[in-house]
Formats: structure tokens, sequence, C-alpha cells
């Protein structure tokens, strides 16, 4: 079947700002983010792309505009399906402060068991997601041929969740995963299973440098859902 180009959108003004965003409108990419948006396309270059997924929101609206611009015989296709988890009353709350709810620690460990107040369940956002990929690679592969790929833009929690999914991994395990903005995870959907070929690949290893080097200063990421470390 297809292969599945998945990234995560770039940096966002509420990931620099440590707040949960969920599906709150107006977030943006900041500075670092539409930079990293711009690379995108000289990183995909080399494939034959047939078309791009996108969330609705704006964060991943901005981050594939640019490859877009580049491709622009590459159709866009916006998917509800793979919308940012709906955090509910947590959206729009500081990292910081939701860590003190008896509810992270049901997020971090026991993710299968947690729902949002006034949203969703960690569970209902991965079913959604994981049937909006086989629903897409489905489509391209008909469209396009077995040998094709294409790019879906989502969010972090949704991309790990649908990593998860496809190296059988119980969603109670799915923090052990981290995808940084703007981040590639490539998977290939064969006929019996899938293979994950990259995950959270940015081409920067800056970000593996101990927290106290001179040179990891500004590399670590929050914002990137629930389950951000």
């Amino acid at each position: 079947m297809a292969t599945l180009i998945l990234v995560r959108h770039g940096r966002s003004t509420a990931n620099t700002s440590g707040v949960l965003a969920g599906r709150t409108p107006g977030i943006s990419l900041d500075e670092r983010g539409a930079a990293q948006a711009a690379a995108l396309p000289g990183r995909l270059a080399d494939l034959p792309l047939a078309a791009v997924v996108s969330s609705p929101l704006q964060r991943c609206r901005e981050t594939v505009r640019p490859l877009l611009a580049a491709r622009p015989d590459l159709p866009l296709h916006v998917e509800d399906r793979i919308n940012e988890c709906d955090y509910g009353d947590w959206s729009g709350r500081k990292l910081a402060e939701l860590g003190d709810e008896p509810l992270m620690e049901v997020v971090q460990a026991h993710a299968s068991a947690a729902a949002f107040p006034g949203g969703e369940s960690m569970r209902a956002m991965q079913a959604r997601a994981v049937d909006a990929v086989h629903d897409w690679n489905a489509r391209i592969e008909a469209e396009y041929g077995e040998d094709a790929c294409y790019v879906m833009c989502s969010h972090g929690d949704i991309v790990k969740s649908i990593v998860a999914d496809a190296l059988g991994l119980h969603l109670d395990l799915f923090q052990r995963l981290h995808v940084d903005p703007c981040s590639v995870t490539v998977i290939r959907y064969a006929r019996l299973r899938p293979f994950l070929l990259r995950l959270g690949d940015t081409g920067d290893f800056a970000g593996l440098a101990p927290r106290d080097h001179p040179d990891s200063s500004g590399t670590a990421e929050v914002g990137g859902g629930a389950g951000a470390p």
C-alpha cells in the first residue's frame, strides 16, 4: 500500500509559551516554525509525492504552505480526523500548571483510560486518526498506485498514536515516543503489516545534547500535546 510521510507541524507560538493549544484558534507558527516549514520542500525534494493531507488547524496549514508553493500541482486535502486532540477544558492552559492535575499522571502512564474534561478520550483520538490513515492509504493507492507516497501534516499526539498503532504498541505506551516540531515520520503500509522507516527525523541532533550543554539552548520543545516531556 501507500507510504505515509507524517509531518508534525512546525514550532508554534503555543510551543514556545508552554501552552497546551489543543484546537484553540489563531495559533500560528513562530519565527523558527516558519523557517522549519520553509525548509520542508527541500527535505522532501527527492520524493514523488501524490498529495498533501492536512489537519484543519492554522499551524498545520502554514507548515505545508511552502511545500504546496514549491509544487503547485500537488493537491491539498483537509482532513478533520487528524485534527489535534480535543483537550476540552485543558485547552489554552499552561503545561506547567497541568502537571499538578491528577489526570496528567493517567495521561502519561495509562493513556487508554484518559478522557479530557469537556473534550475527548485518547482512545477516541487514536481511533479516528488511524481510521483516517487507512482510508487515505486506500484512496491514494487506488488513484496513484501501490508505490505512491503522500504527506499528512498533523499534531504530536496524533503522530505518536498513529506510530503506536503501526508498531502494535499499546496506547498506554505511546508516550515513550517523541516527535519534534516539523519532524518527518515515515510508515510504509504493506499488505500484512506496516514498516516504520523514520521516526521524528529532523536531521538535527542538537536536541540530543544534555540540557545544560551550551549548544542545547532552545532545542527542547514543549507544548507537543498533553504528553510533552
